[in-house]
Parts: structure tokens; C-alpha cells; sequence
């Protein structure tokens, strides 16, 4: 109401030019100028080419271009104050009264008008752009697909702590065309499962591939059904772990539970693809490129490539992945290969220039990535999948390495068709990938481990007889604590020690906690335990039962027993294993 107010708006913002209109009791937009206005507007009055006095009442048309002829007494002009009357034609501009500026050219009034009418063009185009990107991130959102976890992962990835990603390829045979590799009718079984490690400081990762016909024990599911209730599907020992999923109406949360049952490691999140993600996630990247060291004609899988690199995508992708029988020993082993190298080449041309910059792709891959996956309660928001996204986008594919769990022939068949794991390799794998540990080449974690090791293992160590702990069971198996207690009194001479019971709190890892006047004793049970400098926590001293000072020893998940090792190892074990920054031709 500013521009009423002062009686003329030159220099008034045109949004604030909004003044009453006293004969219909509305408010209109002022685009020009204002001639002088009654305080108190009152009614129209007829209007006049002629014109009359320049009085406060001149009119109620916007611009003060009607004038009444003649004034009512009230409004004429004090005397010596009167304005002389012109006659002008219409559409000629008004003279000013004397003593005050020329109103501004008519050609002023269209530029703002046109500015206004351009300011409100491009708020239409902004307000449609986010309306437009707000309705087609909820398209994306309603295209994901999403299955309870069960209470089976970690609550989901966190920004600040190494992820732990559950792949698993179904073989279900849904969507378009898959009914031709025959099977038609099954609900699909852990084809393909792949553990993603992203370490905590996202400088390298490990996909460790976990083969279908390894014979595991599949533990008891809580699953969610479709009408929301609860059941528990009965485990299974002795039983091939592609039977995680799909048989018996298992979920992926049950395949999770079989990991980490399998692996000591839980999972943070799990996405699923079937056969159709193969095929329009490769389309949508423009395909992939993979290498062949001998010419292939599989019929089963439907791949017909001569030896070399080839770019591949959709159907024949698809082929490339379920192909066993014309690579290696012919076994889901050998297939494994094809798979890492494709995952491989994939991550590659998702981390390229090509895609990245190429709003087309991105789009696709939206599409394709949010309509293929099925992923779990936790992940189920384009938000959420974003910002994974962004967390796996730190990684250098040069730092991903695929490596597959080291398994041996299962000694009970006498025809070998199934897998068990290594009793020696297998352990060494899971421990370091609990332990954060990089496959690839990277010397700092190394350093780091190492320095942490030497400050805190070098130096002279207390005879055992001067030890004073108190040991807590704090996620070892029941009994633990009981165990250590009488192995250290018994075998090493720690009779300074007492079973303290529960810990309040259960721990991933094995924790001694001492003062720095106790580093000698824990140095010495540090040796006997077979710690690591990590599990040692310098801190302050407590009290044990009698009031004296003693260490507080709390066995953690990863305790196996007493008087085994908990030593974590300071690099990877040496296993098979490719970097995801390689081509690497199937042999």
C-alpha cells in the first residue's frame, strides 16, 4: 500500500504497487505512475475528455488520467493553490503541475511491465522445474521395490563406518523373455552373492564372492509375510547356500543371516537384482566392455563371442554372466570369474567421464537402477540410495578388489558337485575384512597398524605371576569367561585373575583396558593372549573384587577359545583375487 499511500511510486518495487480501488472495492496492480490520491477514496465519478482542476479526487482510474468536471466544494483547491486546466488530446501525456517531475514516458511503463511479465515467466519455470524434479524423484521412489530386513542387518550403513553391502543375484526367471532359460516356475535361489566391504576411510574395498554350492548351515529366519505377520522358517544344516533364498519362502533377510552366520560378519543392507537388472542396467550405460582369452558358444547360456574385448550389453550381458559350462572347469567357480570381471567393467563405466556427464545415462540409470533392484527396509528411499551412492562414489575402482571365499571340495561326495570352506584360508579372509583390512595395495593402513602395534606391545613385561585381571564375558560364547579364567591359572600362571561376569555391554572384539602404571602387565597378557595392539586400550585403573588395582579383559565376538590367537593380521591374506581397474580375458 506504499504506492497509495505517498500519492505516486516512482521508486516503488512494482510488486508493492497494489492500491483499492474505491468503486469495486478490490485491490489492483498500479503500472504507472499515480497522480495524487484522497486519503479516503471515495466513489467514481464521470469521467470527462475535458478534464477539470487537478484536485485530490481526481478520479479512480489507475494513472489519474480521468478528471471530473466539475469538483465538489470540499475537493477544490484552496485559494491561490488552483492548477490552471488544459485541454490535450487523448493518449497525449499530461503536463505536470508546476514544481514537480515529469512522469515517466509510457514506453517506462511497458519495459516494467514487461520486466514483470518476464519475472513471472521464469518463477513459473522454476516453481515447474522443482515441481517437475519433486514429482520425478517420487516416481523414483515409487519405483523402488523394498523387502523387511527382519532385524537380520546392522539398522543400515553409516557415513562415519565401514558398510558391509549384501548383493544378491537372483535366478528367478520374472520379466520379459527370461521364461526361455527354462525353470520358469521357480522362486529363484541365491544365485549369485557377492559381501561389498567399503572400508571406514573409503580408500579401498573388497567384494568377496561366496559360491552357491558352498554347503552351509542355514540358521533360523524371522520373516515378515505379505499380510504382515510373523514366521519363523526352519534352518537347515548341511545345506547349499543357494537354498537362502527363494526355497522354503525365505527372503534375502534369511541370506543375511546365512552370511553371518558363515562370515562373524552382519551386514548393513542387501539389494537384490534378477536377470532383467543385468540386462537394462547394461543398456542403460551403454554397455560394458569384458574380455574373452577363447572363442565361446554356450548354448545354455546363449553366449556365441570370439576371443578378445568385446562391448556387451542387455541379453547378450546377460548370457555373459550365466555362462559356466565353456569357461575354466566348466563349474559355478569358473563362472564366478565372468561375474567379478563383469561387476568390474560395470563399476568402471559407472565411474567414467562417459556416464557421468551424460544427463541421458543418468537418467537411464535412475530408471533402471531404481526399477531392478529390490533392496531392504532400510534402503528403501531415493534419498537413501543416494547418499550410499555417494559414500560407494568415493571409492577408486583401482582399490576394489574381487576375490571369492577359499573353498575345497566337499570330502563327503564321492562326485564332487559341492564346495566347503577352507579350514585355513576361509577364517584368515573373514577376520580381515572384520578387521578393516585393505586386499589392495595400500601401505598406509599397514603404517598404521604397525605404529599402533609398536607403541603399544614394545617395552619389558611383567612376569605372569604379577598380573592382575578381571575377565568379562562380553559376546563370547557362554562359558568364556570361566574357560580363560582356569586356562590362565592353570596353564600360564595368571593367578592373580577372577571371572567378573557379564560385561555391560556386548563388543565385536577382545578389549583389555589397563592403566599406564599396568602397561608392563599388559603387555605380558597381551603376549599370552595373543592381542593385538588395537584390543589394547590404555585408560584408568579399576578395582577387583579385594579393592585392588587390576585390568578389566573383556572377550569380545571374535574370542575362539581360549589360549587361540586373537592377533589381527596386518594384511590380507594371500588368496586369488583381481582389482576392479583390470580387463582381465576369461580363460
Amino acid at each position: 500500500m506504499d504506492a497509495q499511500g505517498r500519492g505516486r511510486a516512482d521508486d516503488i518495487d512494482p510488486a508493492d504497487q497494489w492500491v483499492l480501488n474505491p468503486n469495486t472495492g478490490e485491490y489492483e496492480l498500479r503500472l504507472t505512475p499515480s497522480g495524487p490520491q484522497s486519503p479516503v477514496p471515495g466513489p467514481r465519478r464521470p469521467a470527462s475528455r475535458a478534464g477539470g482542476p487537478a484536485g485530490p479526487g481526481g478520479g479512480g482510474r489507475p494513472g489519474g488520467a480521468v478528471r471530473d468536471r466539475a469538483a465538489a466544494p470540499e475537493q477544490r483547491p484552496a485559494p491561490g493553490r488552483e492548477v490552471p486546466v488544459q485541454r490535450r488530446r487523448r493518449g497525449e501525456p499530461e503536463e505536470p503541475p508546476p514544481g514537480r517531475r515529469s512522469r515517466r514516458p509510457v514506453k517506462k511503463s511497458r519495459a516494467k511491465k514487461a520486466v514483470l511479465w518476464t519475472g513471472g515467466v521464469m518463477a513459473f519455470v522454476v516453481v515447474a522445474a522443482a515441481a517437475g524434479a519433486y514429482l520425478y524423484l517420487e516416481h523414483l521412489n515409487d519405483n523402488i521395490q523394498s523387502v523387511s530386513d527382519d532385524g537380520a542387518s546392522t539398522g543400515g550403513f553409516s557415513k562415519d563406518k565401514a558398510i558391509n553391502i549384501l548383493l544378491i543375484g537372483t535366478d528367478k526367471r520374472t520379466g520379459a523373455g527370461n521364461d526361455k532359460y527354462g525353470d520358469s516356475g521357480s522362486a529363484g535361489h541365491a544365485d549369485t552373492t557377492i559381501l561389498l566391504h567399503v572400508s571406514k576411510d573409503r580408500s579401498n574395498a573388497t567384494a568377496l564372492s561366496i559360491p552357491r554350492d558352498l554347503i552351509v548351515d542355514i540358521p533360523d529366519c524371522p520373516t515378515e509375510q505379505e499380510d504382515g505377520s510373523q514366521k519363523v522358517i526352519k534352518g537347515e544344516t548341511g545345506a547349499r547356500f543357494n537354498k537362502s533364498l527363494g526355497q522354503s519362502g525365505r527372503t534375502p533377510s534369511c541370506t543375511m543371516r546365512t552370511v553371518t552366520e558363515l562370515t562373524g560378519i552382519k551386514p548393513d543392507n542387501f539389494m537384490v537384482a534378477d536377470f532383467n537388472a543385468v540386462k537394462t542396467l547394461t543398456s542403460a550405460v551403454g554397455g560394458v566392455e569384458v574380455c574373452l582369452a577363447k572363442d565361446i558358444d554356450d548354448p545354455d547360456s546363449h553366449l556365441d563371442l570370439p576371443k578378445g574385448k568385446h562391448i556387451i550389453e542387455g541379453e547378450q550381458a546377460l548370457a555373459f554372466v550365466r555362462t559356466r559350462h565353456s569357461v575354466g572347469l566348466g563349474g559355478d567357480l569358473s563362472r564366478i570369474g565372468l561375474q567379478q570381471q563383469f561387476l568390474s567393467a560395470l563399476m568402471r563405466q559407472l565411474k567414467s567421464n562417459d556416464t557421468l556427464t551424460s544427463p541421458t545415462k543418468m537418467f537411464k540409470l535412475a530408471e533402471a537402477g531404481t526399477k531392478a533392484l529390490t533392496v531392504d527396509s532400510q534402503l528403501d528411499s531415493i534419498d537413501k540410495l543416494k547418499d550410499l551412492g555417494l559414500e560407494l562414489g568415493k571409492l577408486n575402482v583401482k582399490n576394489l578388489t574381487f576375490t571369492t571365499v577359499p573353498v575345497i571340495d566337499n570330502p563327503a561326495e564321492k562326485v564332487k558337485v559341492t564346495v566347503v570352506l577352507n579350514p585355513t584360508k576361509a577364517p584368515e579372509v573373514f577376520q580381515a575384512i572384520q578387521n578393516d583390512v585393505s586386499f589392495s595395495d595400500i601401505k598406509q593402513q599397514q603404517k598404521k597398524e604397525a605404529s599402533a602395534v609398536a607403541a603399544r606391545l614394545k617395552g619389558s613385561k611383567a612376569d605372569a605371576s604379577e598380573v592382575r585381571v578381571r575377565i568379562f564375558n562380553g559376546g563370547a560364547p557362554a562359558g568364556s569367561a570361566q574357560e580363560t579364567l582356569s586356562w590362565l591359572q592353570t596353564e600360564e600362571n595368571v593367578t592373580k585373575s577372577e571371572n567378573a561376569g557379564n560385561a555391560p555391554a556386548e563388543l565385536k572384539k577382545t578389549t583389555l583396558e589397563y592403566a599406564p602404571d599396568q602397561a608392563d602387565q599388559a603387555r605380558r597378557l597381551a603376549a599370552i593372549m595373543g592381542l593385538s595392539g588395537s584390543a589394547m586400550k590404555p585408560g584408568e585403573s579399576v578395582e577387583n573384587s579385594q579393592g585392588l588395582p587390576t585390568m578389566t579383559l573383556t572377550l569380545g565376538k571374535d574370542f575362539k577359545g581360549a589360549g587361540v590367537p586373537l592377533t589381527a593380521p596386518a594384511k590380507a591374506p594371500d588368496v586369488e583375487k583381481s582389482t576392479a581397474d583390470q580387463v582381465q580375458c576369461a580363460k
